[in-house]
């Protein structure tokens, strides 16, 4: 029995969806459930199961192709084989004879054409028939540019998506922009444009955060499944910060200002399809072992390609973590609508003056970028100085000072 394979319903917020990949082709079998493709969205990448064990008898839509919310996408047997149409015996008498005269014509040709040993190595992995290359030399020398030249012009359609054009010494890709990374470049260009960013910066002294992990680090993790992280902190803090400064949690629609009465706080996660905000949503109510949960829930999430569309959605702040990768210093990009977002940086230890004393303390740069149409600077300067000094001394986000 024939069974039509379609794409997932979208939510609402989503037009259509682009075709990832095919994770079965046709012919192979599936089970009930097993994830046969991938399509790419704006936002997230959704899956299309199998509704019940067969094989697939054909795609309909191929990679790199759009498709709408619930469009047919392919086809799949309910049965559990493969259907194969067996050749006659004079059909497989004619394919030998074939393959006989191109091995000797193949034989012939080698010894009439020069083959650099560069290009030999790739006609003998392709299995490709030098009489159909093309030298470009004037001494007929098969060169390696002309047997990639050769595969390059002979690409079935369905991978025209992604073509390669290579020289001796200088190899290039192209490939089409994927949907998460074209909306992540208008998005970033459409905030540069249409905002007045700026960015203030400050440091802080990790040193009292860092010891307090390394006294109850590992007895946080036994009581609550989770090891004691930064960015719980940088949460609170920005929380306890959000609700003394109501116009930095607040968005701009057209010409009205947005205060919202809650702290939606995104973590941003890098993945390799690009930069994903999922949203811990509520934060202000959250304890520091729920909102560690949360992060590393999302996080694991994210470079699965997991995440929802509802788990993106909203947000009033975003903290983004440079220092992961060894970053001190950058300026984020705000994540329009909000108008402020917070970047933390590498810890490193630095002399600094103490009371008159210069010590060496494990500091961090901050930065605060935010849209001055909105904040001034004395609001996002004494904003980013309340986090500063919660995270100096941690037993003010107990205190709620």
């Amino acid at each position: 029995m024939s069974i039509q394979i379609k794409a997932p319903t979208f939510p609402e917020s989503v037009a259509d969806g682009t075709i990832a990949n095919w994770l079965k082709k046709e012919g192979e079998s599936v089970n009930q459930d097993e994830v046969i493709a991938e399509i790419e969205t704006d936002k997230v990448v959704l899956e299309v199961l199998a509704q019940s064990d067969g094989v697939i008898t054909k795609i309909l839509k191929s990679e790199g192709e759009i498709v709408a919310s619930s469009e047919i996408i392919g086809e799949f047997d309910e049965s559990d084989e493969t259907i194969e149409t067996p050749l006659s015996s004079s059909e497989k008498i004619t394919n030998e004879v074939k393959k006989e005269s191109t091995n000797d014509e193949s034989t012939n040709q080698n010894t009439s054409k020069k083959i650099n040993p560069a290009a030999k190595k790739i006609i003998s992995e392709e299995n490709i028939d030098p009489k159909n290359i093309n030298p470009s030399r004037e001494d007929k020398r098969i060169t390696k540019v002309d047997v990639i030249n050769h595969l390059n012009s002979n690409k079935k359609e369905n991978d025209q998506a992604e073509s390669s054009i290579s020289s001796d010494d200088r190899p290039e890709k192209r490939v089409p922009m994927s949907r998460l990374r074209s909306t992540i470049a208008k998005r970033l260009v459409s905030v540069k444009q249409e905002t007045a960013m700026l960015t203030t910066f400050n440091e802080v002294d990790m040193l009292p955060i860092k010891e307090l992990r390394s006294k109850y680090g590992n007895e946080f993790e036994k009581e609550h499944g989770v090891k004691l992280g930064f960015m719980g902190f940088f949460v609170i803090a920005a929380v306890q910060a959000l609700k003394k400064f109501p116009v930095v949690n607040a968005s701009m629609d057209g010409n009205d200002i947005v205060y919202h009465g809650y702290q939606d706080i995104g973590v941003a996660v890098s993945t390799e399809r690009g930069l994903v905000v999922p949203i811990i949503k509520d934060a202000d109510t959250k304890s520091l072992p729920e909102i560690e949960k949360a992060i590393l829930e999302y996080s694991e999430k994210a470079r699965d390609g997991k995440l929802s569309i509802e788990e993106m959605q909203g947000g009033t702040f975003t903290i983004s973590n440079g220092g992961i990768f060894g970053s001190l210093l950058s300026t984020p990009i705000l994540n329009a609508p909000q108008t402020a977002i917070l970047g933390m940086h590498a810890i490193q230890e630095r002399p600094v003056a103490i009371n008159g004393e210069v010590l060496i303390r494990p500091m961090m740069y901050l930065a605060m970028s935010y849209d001055h149409r909105l904040l001034d600077g004395k609001e996002a300067v004494t904003f980013l100085v309340s986090i500063k000094e919660q995270l100096e001394s941690p037993e003010r986000l107990l205190l709620n000072l």
